[in-house]
């Protein structure tokens, strides 16, 4: 392999300090952290679920801290109307003509809040713009802003007044997160760390990344080795439900994944190696990517879900059946 050059090494450190200042302002946290980071360094977009108080906001809005572009939030309800996050058309009196009005969607880093209470047409407009970079609005199409991500948070505990997301919706995300909640010992910390930012000892944000840095930094992910073997791996992972190598995965198995979730799977797994400070990829890399990259891209049997399964567990189980070479 080629040795990386140095503005190579100097922007891998600086986000290697991108992730350790998000870190110091979110304990427990990492793997949130180390998320996040990857759906920027492959363009691609985060879903995270948990309950209320686990710093999902604050996680998105300290890696907004950190990148040297424009954000917004959308907080979702069940009276929101496409035109609230895409914008609408404004007749100007004064010149006689209608003008757009850009959205809340018009930003690099979208937090939309709560995404399962807004209604169907809500996400299918959000939909468009994760898929094509793009919205319409009054039968004309506007181009959203380069480099753009949306970090979606929902609630599990919630029912009323939610619309579920459609499966089209969900595999439009890079990876859905589940956050849990921290142990005694961590949130010991975090206690600590609210009361030192109550009395004025905040954890500030020093690394802001430019955008022509994150453009460089996705180059640099898209050259990190993929071997034969690991992409062998992958496409086993992923392809397993659909033959009739493991028919007692299978039978739990509505719709398995389709081949977005090959290509998303190696991309994350590249993202993953770079932070890790790699050039290449390793199976232990894509087996801690899988139920995050995987799970919410396939749909299981009435059956299987009657009985208590999960599509985590699904995954658990293909990563015990399917072994890397």
């Amino acid at each position: 392999m080629n040795l990386p050059s140095k503005p190579s090494v100097i922007l891998h450190e600086r986000i290697s300090s991108l992730r350790t200042d998000l870190e110091a302002g979110l304990i427990g946290c990492s793997t949130l952290v180390e998320r996040l980071i990857i759906g920027l360094l492959t363009g691609g977009h985060i879903l995270i679920e948990g309950v209320p108080g686990l710093a999902k906001t604050r996680a998105v809005n300290r890696l907004a801290d950190g990148l040297n572009v424009s954000r917004s939030r959308v907080q979702c309800t069940p009276d929101l109307m496409p035109a609230d996050i895409t914008g609408t058309s404004v007749w100007r009196q004064d010149r006689g003509i209608f003008e757009f009005v850009a959205g809340p969607l018009f930003h690099s880093v979208v937090l939309v809040d709560e995404i399962n209470r807004a209604p169907p047409k809500v996400q299918s407009a959000l939909l468009e713009a994760m898929a094509e970079g793009h919205v319409t609005a009054m039968g004309k199409t506007h181009p959203l802003p380069n480099p753009f991500m949306v970090v979606a948070t929902q609630n599990p505990i919630e029912h009323e007044g939610t619309f579920p997301l459609p499966e089209a919706q969900l595999d439009r995300f890079l990876l859905y997160v589940v956050v849990t909640l921290p142990s005694p010992e961590t949130e010991l910390k975090i206690l600590e760390l609210v009361e030192q930012e109550n009395l004025g000892a905040e954890s500030p944000i020093g690394t802001q990344l430019m955008i022509d840095e994150i453009f460089a930094a996705r180059k640099d992910v898209a050259r990190v080795h993929l071997s034969p073997a690991i992409k062998d791996y992958i496409v086993r992972l992923v392809t397993a439900p659909r033959g009739d190598g493991a028919p007692d995965i299978r039978k739990l198995i509505e719709h398995p994944p389709s081949p977005r979730g090959t290509l998303t799977l190696a991309s994350a797994a590249k993202a993953k190696a770079y932070i890790a400070g790699r050039d290449y990829v390793t199976p232990d890399d894509v087996a801690d990517l899988a139920p995050d990259a995987l799970a919410h891209r396939m749909v299981l049997t009435w059956r299987a879900a009657a009985d208590g399964e999960t599509a985590r567990g699904v995954v658990a189980r293909l990563l015990e059946h399917v072994a890397p070479l």
